[in-house]
């Protein structure tokens, strides 16, 4: 009776995630009240909206840290089909909303959410789901590891219909990292890299402005005035925050010369008024969190848990690179959040839902760990009886 009522909580992942998400919180409304007043009157507008989708994915951060991961697997039909829902609604339903010539939001009653970061999580889900059933033969190309990519290929063509070529690459990246790590053959997943990379190119290449955008990567300062004009406004940002920054709400950027300050390129509002610390302690933050996934992922005793724990990680890890590129000029602009700092309020919710799975799986890898230290008999039992109702389950799905 004892051991039931224990908890089990990683404080140390609950920790970090509040003291991000209160940090972007601050760092939201430091880079937005001007806007918020020039657009809405209201300084406190994108506070506001911040810290309501704030509440909300706390929420459900701390229900989801005590729902059971593996009934996730129970509901990966649904999942499935409401993502592709979603993004058929996006782009054939008057709910579509466009924004700077992307249609990647659902409007409904003056809010907007954005599918395509629920599909990010409802695509880890699914993979790590199947990759750990077909984990015995998944270095068989056609029956292992080809059908659950075409499923992924559906939801890349829909997000690049929006376009969200950030995104898509993103979801494509973490597959194939989920797929290695279940134990595909190292040359399925070379092969298949050399064809993402040619279909990404392919893409990026198809348009004029998003070879304007790269060219902006490439060229800058060249090309200050138009197609590097948000990097360059970047470099300044960054440049003005030294060491030790400008101080909280003192950015000069964020009065209309850096587009999306708030959003996109919350970080160089960081970097200007909170300096070099600044960014460290926000790169310290998510490191932690991202680190602390793959701990979890290492420790946990079922192939399910160990790659959900793994792709969720990988996920953030994808966006903090590809953000703080964007803001250093390291990488082109893509559009991805840097997670709990940039305003949004479907990406926050998702971010702390999908935390919220990975202190659920923490919560099992403790329980499981003092199991195993107080009757190793019981806890091989419990491990013998899980394996035999997954084994079940796969009998009745083939």
């Amino acid at each position: 009776m004892e051991e039931k009522r224990q908890l089990y909580i990683d404080w140390m992942l609950v920790t970090t995630v509040i003291l991000i998400s209160l940090f972007g919180l601050i760092m939201v409304y430091s880079a937005s009240f001007v806007e918020g007043y020039e657009n809405y009157n209201n300084a406190l507008f994108y506070f506001n909206r911040h810290l309501m989708w704030l509440v909300l994915g706390l929420g459900v951060f701390f229900f989801l840290m005590f729902f059971p991961y593996r009934h996730y697997q129970k509901l990966i039909p649904f999942m499935l089909l409401g993502s592709f829902a979603l993004l058929l609604i996006v782009l054939l339903t008057p709910l579509g909303h466009t924004v700077n010539g992307a249609t990647r939001w659902i409007a409904i009653g003056g809010f907007t959410i954005q599918p395509s970061e629920f599909v990010k999580l409802a695509m880890i889900i699914y993979l790590a789901s199947v990759y750990a059933k077909k984990a015995p033969y998944i270095h068989d190309f056609k029956n292992g590891l080809f059908k659950p990519l075409l499923v992924v290929a559906a939801a890349f063509i829909l997000i690049m219909f929006q376009p969200d070529l950030g995104t898509g690459t993103s979801i494509i990246m973490v597959a194939g990292l989920l797929a290695f790590l279940a134990g595909a053959r190292l040359w399925h997943i070379v092969s298949l890299a050399v064809l993402a990379v040619s279909v990404i190119w392919f893409y990026a290449s198809s348009a004029e402005y998003r070879m304007n955008r790269l060219a902006g990567y490439l060229n800058a300062f060249e090309l200050e005035q138009t197609e590097g004009f948000q990097v360059v406004q970047s470099f300044i940002a960054v440049a003005h925050g030294g060491l030790t920054g400008a101080g909280l709400g003192q950015s000069v950027q964020k009065l209309f010369y850096l587009p999306e300050a708030h959003t996109d390129f919350i970080l160089a509002i960081v970097s200007e008024e909170l300096g070099f610390l600044g960014v460290a302690a926000a790169l310290l933050f998510a490191s932690l969190l991202i680190g602390r996934g793959f701990l979890i992922g290492f420790r946990a005793r079922d192939t399910f848990g160990s790659l959900l724990a793994f792709g969720i990680s990988a996920q953030l890890a994808v966006q903090v690179i590809f953000n703080s590129g964007a803001v250093t000029g390291l990488l082109p602009v893509t559009g991805i959040p840097f997670p709990f700092l940039s305003y949004g309020g479907s990406s926050l919710l998702v971010t702390l839902a999908s935390v919220g799975i990975l202190a659920n799986i923490s919560r099992r890898v403790e329980k499981d760990r003092r199991l195993r230290q107080n009757d190793p008999d019981e806890e091989e039992l419990h491990t013998e009886s899980y394996d035999v109702n997954v084994r079940r389950s796969e009998h009745a799905g083939t």
